[in-house]
């Protein structure tokens, strides 16, 4: 049997090593690359078209939403899962509109990332169980729209992660290597599109999302 091909880009070296360990000690699996740049992910899959791409969605220097965008262009028959730390329903959501098809929390468990792989790569979709018990899987389907959270780019889904950790502009401006004027844009942005006064407004909103829709 043919095995699945997969490419892991996550910014934690330990991550990707386990799951390389995980993956590549099963005869269903091949790793072909790792990396902890979404940039390279990005090159890694053009030249290697990968079956599988396993995508962390806050790695830098672009955020994981970027990277599967690009990635979708340059290897269309490649399918990204996205991977993240956040069960919040809006980043799932954000990830199958771009073209992933797939999205599995860090907080799942080995059995559950393969199962997603395999049902992924049989051409299904997959929402690992953190997400579902979050949100109906009615919120899910592609179909149905999501209010506000649709108007919000890559980007600014990634800002709005960060003022919920706390970080200041400055320390956001830093982190993404852009200026402070441009996170102060992206700020204002996101509170015009979702209608808020302020980033406590916008913390509020994103930790009640899960349960006011």
């Amino acid at each position: 049997m043919e095995k699945i091909s997969v490419l892991i880009a996550d910014d934690h070296k330990l991550i990707r090593e386990t799951w390389s360990y995980i993956l590549n000690n099963d005869p269903r699996f091949m790793v072909v690359a790792e990396c902890g740049d979404s940039e390279e992910a990005v090159e890694h899959a053009k030249n290697k078209k990968p079956q599988i791409v396993l995508m962390d969605i806050n790695i830098a220097p672009i955020s994981g939403f970027e990277a599967t965008e690009k990635i979708r262009k340059l290897s269309p028959g490649s399918k990204v899962i996205g991977i993240s730390m956040h069960s919040q329903p809006a980043y799932a959501k954000k990830m199958l509109q771009i073209g992933a098809r797939g999205y599995v929390t860090k907080n799942s468990s080995k059995d559950e990332m393969i199962e997603a792989i395999l049902s992924v790569h049989s051409g299904n979709k997959y929402i690992c169980d953190e997400i579902k018990n979050n949100i109906s899987e009615l919120v899910l389907d592609e179909k149905q729209e999501m209010p506000n959270v649709n108007a919000l780019t890559g980007r600014e889904i990634e800002i709005i992660n960060l003022i919920k950790e706390g970080q200041s502009s400055k320390e956001i401006a830093t982190l993404l290597k852009i200026s402070l004027k441009t996170v102060e844009v992206h700020r204002h942005n996101i509170l015009k599109k979702l209608k808020l006064k302020n980033a406590a407004s916008l913390v509020n909103y994103i930790n009640n999302l899960a349960t006011s829709l």
